[in-house]
């Protein structure tokens, strides 16, 4: 048993509340994030893995698709909760206290359940909601060839029903400096 203050049996409550978002930044940033990281476990053993993914904001689920067969359809068969992340970092900040130093950085955190869709005519429109979040341009039976039965019989298509999430933006232009030390010059600055 630890008495450090920080300790915190919440796992949703945001340490930094002043880099706290609302909900509305949240659907935006989700929108337009590129790679997402998906959190499933076996046993006792986390897993994470990168995926492309579309936030439907409709529907208010998170999307995206697999093999047929793999660790990550496993764990998702086998414990349902999951974690789900974004970032995106900007510029590193230096500073002349140690414990100062850090990054400009943007994050959604999303806890839910998954599950694995097999509605075919649902998993269709997701798979066209991924193509299209990621090539607006390109349409079905015009520059690429309509998904075929036998390709989704080789897919996964899962969805994240979303319980609970948090985003955080802190980009400030540069990290606190102390006046006891000398000043980094700019040369140190991106």
């Amino acid at each position: 048993m630890t008495n450090n203050k920080r300790t915190n049996n919440n796992p949703h409550r945001m340490l930094r509340r002043k880099y706290a978002r609302d909900d509305e930044w949240i659907r935006s940033f989700l929108s337009g994030a590129d790679v997402g990281h998906v959190a499933t476990q076996s046993g006792d053993q986390p897993f994470i893995t990168p995926i492309s993914f579309w936030f439907d904001i409709d529907s208010n689920e998170i999307y995206f698709h697999t093999n047929i067969a793999g660790r990550l359809r496993s764990n998702s068969e086998q414990n349902q909760k999951v974690c789900f992340a974004v970032s995106n970092v900007g510029n590193l900040l230096p500073s002349n206290i140690a414990l100062e130093f850090g990054l400009q950085y943007e994050s959604v955190v999303v806890f839910g359940n998954i599950h694995i869709i097999d509605d075919e005519e649902e998993m269709r429109r997701i798979l066209h909601g991924l193509i299209s979040k990621y090539f607006p341009a390109m349409q079905p039976g015009e520059q690429y060839r309509p998904i075929t039965k036998d390709e989704l019989r080789r897919t996964s298509v899962f969805g994240i029903t979303i319980d609970h999430w948090s985003g955080k933006r802190n980009w400030k232009d540069k990290a606190e400096q102390g006046l006891d030390w000398p000043q980094l010059d700019e040369t140190w600055f991106k």
